[in-house]
């Protein structure tokens, strides 16, 4: 390990509080100009994305990164507070399509989701020239409460979380909006139309958007789809700090409360939802510096088996990393404890191809060890 990693290592790998026998280390991978996602792509071991908010997304290789970006869009994307590229996703059919999404703010501050397709010429690029506009969702009021990620299922559906737009949560509980939501549709490999929307989702063929899924939340920024779960680290206002988590089945047409609750508290009782609301698997309070969530994943990696099947989570503002256990089937959480690492500015986890998990916190990504 090189003397800036060790030196890293050393200035942010407490050994506090821990699960089992074993404490744990984020050691770096490398630097990057405000990284805010880390992905994989289907069938493609070694090769790591991270995402820059600016309007870079970098390709490592072996965790080493390549000297020229995987693709560049700066020119497209409104880099101001919490505007900026956002995510990254790939469909199941990658390596035969080539296709990937990106989710970003665009010049006029609405948000936008397009594709592109990896290079034919060279594999370690993508194709800028292949650019397709798939979703422009207007979002006029404010420029934070962009929200969101991107996660596809293994059926090639993509869920989009979105935020409120800043508008104080009125956007959240109106059906014809796409803001203050998780979407779900069905993007097209060719042709005029970009999208479908699957059949099943909650509002085709009644009042609200067909591309809605699920509504009532306020600043989705970190989502995740595993198997047949899918979580939300909802951002809180004011007291609360929410993590939603169900099966997919289980989150259509779900009402997360927002703007009648806060987490599970009540936060304006004139604005309700169309739906009673569904509280969050776990919340937590503002004590201690906390402000914001920043929501992970469930712990698959076989390199971490204490923390196997625990949901990894950390705040924004305090920096400290934690996990709970949760209970999907009974909408619980047991066992929320600290990890023994704290890092600054934490935008985003991600996760590997064999279920490392990433960290990344202010301009470096690091992975998370025994």
């Amino acid at each position: 390990m090189s003397i800036f990693k060790t030196a890293l290592v050393a200035a942010i790998a407490l050994a506090g509080a821990c699960h089992g026998a074993l404490a744990y280390t984020a050691v770096p991978i490398g630097t990057f100009a405000s990284p805010v996602d880390v992905r994989v792509a289907p069938n493609r071991p070694g090769q790591l994305y991270v995402v820059e908010k600016p309007g870079r997304i970098i390709m490592l290789r072996g965790e080493v990164k390549k000297p020229t970006p995987f693709l560049d869009i700066t020119t497209l994307v409104l880099n101001f507070g919490e505007q900026g590229l956002l995510s990254l996703a790939f469909p199941p059919d990658h390596d035969s399509s080539r296709r990937f999404y990106v989710m970003f703010v665009n010049l006029d501050g609405d948000v936008e989701i397009d594709e592109f397709r990896r290079s034919t010429v060279n594999g370690l690029r993508a194709d800028p020239a292949s650019r397709r506009v798939v979703l422009v969702v207007p979002h006029p009021v404010r420029e934070n409460h962009n929200g969101g990620q991107l996660h596809f299922t293994p059926d090639g559906l993509l869920f989009i979380s979105i935020g409120d737009g800043g508008s104080g949560g009125n956007e959240a509980r109106n059906l014809e909006s796409l803001l203050g939501k998780l979407l779900r549709i069905n993007p097209l490999p060719a042709g005029a139309q970009a999208y479908q929307v699957p059949p099943d989702n909650p509002y085709v063929g009644i009042a609200g958007r067909d591309e809605i899924y699920a509504y009532g939340l306020r600043n989705p920024w970190r989502t995740a789809v595993q198997g047949s779960v899918i979580s939300i680290g909802d951002v809180g206002q004011r007291n609360a700090e929410e993590v939603d988590m169900m099966t997919i089945v289980g989150a259509k047409g779900v009402n997360f409360g927002w703007p009648e609750y806060e987490g599970n508290l009540l936060f304006d009782p004139t604005r309700p939802g169309p739906d009673a609301p569904k509280f969050p698997i776990f919340t937590y309070d503002h004590t201690g510096g906390r402000c914001a969530i920043m929501g992970g994943y469930i712990i698959r990696d076989g390199g971490l088996p204490a923390l196997r099947g625990r949901y990894i989570y950390a705040d924004r503002c305090n920096g400290e990393l934690r996990s709970f256990i949760p209970h999907v089937a009974t909408q619980t959480a047991t066992g929320d404890a600290a990890l023994g690492i704290t890092i600054a500015n934490i935008n985003s986890f991600g996760i590997g191809i064999g279920g490392q998990i990433y960290i990344a916190g202010g301009g470096t990504v690091y992975r998370l060890e025994p």
